[in-house]
């Protein structure tokens, strides 16, 4: 079974009654009383990251990671905690001394505050994050999209794919820091985030890969969607890079780790999402449509999936 079959047949007959869980078929808690949202995330080492060797950038993507389950829908976050598990060979003064400036810069960015965690012994490196947030609105959830909406992307995607193809092999390539930097250093779109509600009717960050993630953000729909691989937008090294090598653009596309949000309006909201587009600096493409014939397109590589034998 994979994460997502476990989790629907042991544990969401758990949230019975439970409104603001969802049946957990999203990434939050919503409190619709004192509009609070939570999410939690846990990263473990050679799985979510190839290696300790610089604890500051893996520490920051993490972090960014949670943050961007609440952006994507809206919520403002304020609070997070971690839980670490390691040992002295991960815990050095050195490393210590990085993560905590790594987190101080990331606080200031996101005005964020680390509030409580927990810190355990173990021979297998991994960090949880817990992140509170507040949003006077109601978050934007992934079941909400409506027949004839856009589908849009914000930013570009791929670029993390490719960043962890060269932690893997060490290869060394043109503009190869730049893509390791957008693996360790998702560019979220926090800014934007905080307008969704204004107009996004569903939304979801691409965590997975962007076809695996717009299947869960229709996986409670009666509709289907339509969309133009031509128009997901790839940045410019990238396409240089696909470009050298005979590569194909949906092998990049779809394998998570970009932490852009996918998301889907109404067709009168295209000008007040270009207006907040430009006031947040923000790159954002129209790549779709929500449709009500079956459509859809199979794409072999769906994104990553936590599986267990």
């Amino acid at each position: 079974m994979n994460e997502f079959e476990i989790i629907d047949k042991y544990f969401s007959k758990l949230t019975k009654n439970n409104r603001g869980s969802f049946n957990l078929k999203d990434d939050i808690f919503y409190d619709y009383n004192k509009k609070i949202a939570i999410s939690v995330d846990t990263y473990v080492d050679k799985i979510h990251f190839m290696s300790f060797k610089h604890p500051n950038l893996v520490i920051k993507k993490c972090l960014r990671s949670s943050l961007s389950d609440l952006i994507c829908k809206g919520v403002n976050p304020k609070y997070y905690f971690i839980a670490s598990a390691g040992n002295s060979k991960h815990f050095t003064k050195i490393n210590l001394s990085k993560i905590s400036k790594a987190l101080k810069s990331e606080q200031k960015k996101f005005s964020i505050k680390l509030s409580g965690g927990d810190t355990t012994y173990s021979n297998t490196l991994s960090f949880t994050f817990v992140v509170i947030g507040y949003s006077t609105t109601l978050p934007v959830l992934r079941n909400g999209a409506k027949l004839n909406d856009d589908i849009y992307i914000t930013n570009t995607v791929g670029d993390a794919f490719l960043g962890l193809y060269i932690i893997k092999k060490n290869k060394k390539i043109l503009n190869h820091k730049y893509f390791v930097n957008s693996f360790y250093l998702p560019n979220i779109p926090y800014k934007f985030g905080k307008k969704m509600c204004l107009f996004a009717n569903a939304a979801i960050d691409i965590s997975d890969g962007l076809f695996q993630d717009i299947n869960h953000l229709m996986e409670n729909s009666k509709f289907v969607y339509d969309l133009d691989l031509n128009k997901i937008p790839i940045s410019v090294n990238l396409a240089k890079f696909l470009k050298k090598n005979n590569k194909k653009k949906k092998s990049f596309v779809s394998n998570g780790d970009d932490y852009q949000i996918l998301f889907t309006a109404k067709k009168n909201k295209s000008n007040l999402i270009k207006r907040i587009a430009k006031e947040t600096n923000t790159l954002i493409t129209k790549i779709g449509v929500i449709k009500k014939q079956n459509i859809k397109k199979t794409i072999k590589n769906q994104g990553y999936l936590h599986k267990f034998k």
